[in-house]
């Protein structure tokens, strides 16, 4: 594919590639050479605390480098992590670790290429620009909030003009911001730049103002240039591997880039998938939002990574691993489980694989992916490939856009959650919450029925109480945040982690 070469360029020691110019160039020339490649999906247990990854990223690298050792052209995308938190070593980073890295994790670690630097200038301009409307009597509140990269609990409560207008204003992780969202869904320049005219920059006598109404969007998407182009990066033994985005799975989308997984599956035949946290969070996300709301493709199978210690050693917990590779195989998704052992715990080996055939789960991917890599994956992936052989490349999904946002949360919460809908609770304000959020977007013409539905949550906890009886399980819905430019609604349940600014987990 040697026109792929003309939208490549080295940018330090990886290499910026020009997505949406190379894909524009497929539609334009249906005749150039092209894969279309299959997605797989990885996603994890609920992990038992907030700040405790199961190992998905060592999972996708280990298997990208097995499969190509199959002979398999597999390829992966990734998000990108968060300076302030992930990269702060309070999380573990986002490249995976051992004999299942990439080649320079201190790059994709500490910032890559500057995308989430340029997010953060460009959304904070946006705020720049709506605080002079404030001056100038064009806003009297501020409703998007200002960006910074490195959390900060002082920064919770933060104000135009501090004891003088005090216009209050948010402070909001870079990952989490509207323009994030954007940048992800995006299949365009032209789409950005549409997208971020359509956010709300405030109100004037309780009427929302958007920012095409305040300002030229080159302004803003001039700094995105260069963010928007995907990363190519390499594992240690030489695999491709793009990086592209790095929203939040709890607060936020989850998701690498659309065009970024689009583009690989253009050049891959197997394009491995992260999603962050759990498949209730990150992986519900890339099939209820990207999948059925942006025309993401449904994934040819899936892997559910879990430590030995996170699905048996909580009894009150033990029913989530189980929940989610039954969810997902319930789709018509074929789903693998894979244990990620640590140190010391191959002896554990035989009764897993016992649990898992008691369970009647399809035959389990069993390692120590940190110490083997990909080796110790190569000889377990039969099954695995004659799954995702058989399987075609799934057809669109149905959407939920048109459909009440509190009928969709109550599917998801039975759907993904497992807890019916008359087991969906609202906290007292939530109600005020939805109506000012519909009168909102109704101000800019628009329905709030026609967005998609994001669940903001814990990302260590499914419902208000994992540890109670099926059926006393509940779901709380607290607020709602409309995010116009995105096209997403964000609906606060359970024991939620929100920003502005949460402590580091």
């Amino acid at each position: 594919m040697a026109i792929f070469d003309d939208f490549v360029s080295q940018y330090g020691i990886v290499k910026k590639i020009d997505a949406f110019g190379y894909l524009d160039y497929l539609k334009n020339n249906p005749d150039a050479p092209r894969k279309h490649g299959k997605v797989v999906l990885v996603t994890a247990d609920t992990p038992l605390k907030a700040s405790r990854g199961e190992g998905k990223t060592t999972t996708t690298i280990a298997l990208i480098d097995a499969l190509r050792k199959r002979g398999i052209d597999a390829t992966a995308v990734l998000r990108q992590p968060s300076m302030g938190i992930t990269a702060a070593g309070s999380k573990g980073g986002a490249s995976g670790g051992g004999k299942a890295s990439l080649t320079h994790p201190e790059i994709i670690d500490w910032g890559l290429c500057g995308e989430m630097g340029a997010i953060e200038a460009a959304q904070n301009l946006l705020v720049s620009f709506a605080e002079k409307a404030v001056d100038e009597g064009k806003l009297d509140t501020v409703l998007v909030p200002r960006v910074s990269e490195v959390p900060s609990r002082s920064l919770r409560s933060i104000a135009v003009d501090y004891g003088k207008g005090n216009v209050a204003e948010k402070m909001v992780l870079t990952p989490t911001c509207e323009l994030m969202q954007i940048v992800v869904f995006s299949r365009s320049m032209d789409e950005i730049s549409e997208r971020v005219g359509k956010m709300i920059a405030g109100t004037l006598e309780g009427k929302p103002v958007t920012f095409a109404d305040l300002t030229d969007m080159w302004r803003i998407t001039n700094i995105l240039t260069d963010a928007v182009k995907p990363a190519l990066t390499e594992t240690v033994n030489g695999s491709p591997v793009y990086v592209h985005g790095g929203p939040f799975a709890n607060v936020s989308v989850g998701i690498p880039t659309l065009v970024s997984v689009e583009m690989a599956c253009a050049r891959h035949d197997v394009v491995i998938v992260e999603a962050g946290y759990g498949a209730d969070a990150g992986a519900q996300k890339w099939l209820d939002i990207a999948s059925r709301e942006y025309g993401a493709q449904w994934p040819s199978a899936a892997l559910v990574v879990t430590r030995a210690t996170t699905w048996r050693d909580d009894p009150d917990r033990q029913w989530r691993y189980p929940f989610h590779v039954n969810r997902l195989e319930k789709l018509g998704i074929p789903t693998f489980p894979l244990i990620n052992l640590w140190e010391g715990e191959d002896d554990q080996v035989p009764a897993l694989r016992e649990t898992a055939a008691e369970l009647n789960f399809r035959s389990p991917i069993i390692g120590n992916l940190f110490r083997d890599g990909g080796d110790g994956l190569t000889d377990q992936l039969d099954d695995f490939v004659t799954a995702l052989e058989s399987s075609g490349v799934p057809g669109a999904q149905a959407s939920h856009k048109g459909e009440d946002v509190v009928d969709t949360v109550r599917w998801i919460a039975a759907n993904a959650y497992g807890v019916p809908a008359e087991r969906v609770v609202f906290k007292p304000g939530f109600e005020e919450s939805l109506a000012e959020a519909r009168e909102l977007v109704a101000g800019v013409g628009r329905d709030l029925n026609d967005f998609a539905v994001c669940a903001v949550k814990s990302p260590a906890t499914m419902t208000d109480d994992d540890t109670a009886p099926a059926e006393e399980r509940t779901v709380t819905l607290k607020k709602v945040e409309v995010r116009a430019g995105s096209g997403v609604v964000q609906v606060n349940l359970t024991k939620s982690l929100t920003t502005p600014m949460p402590k580091i987990v």
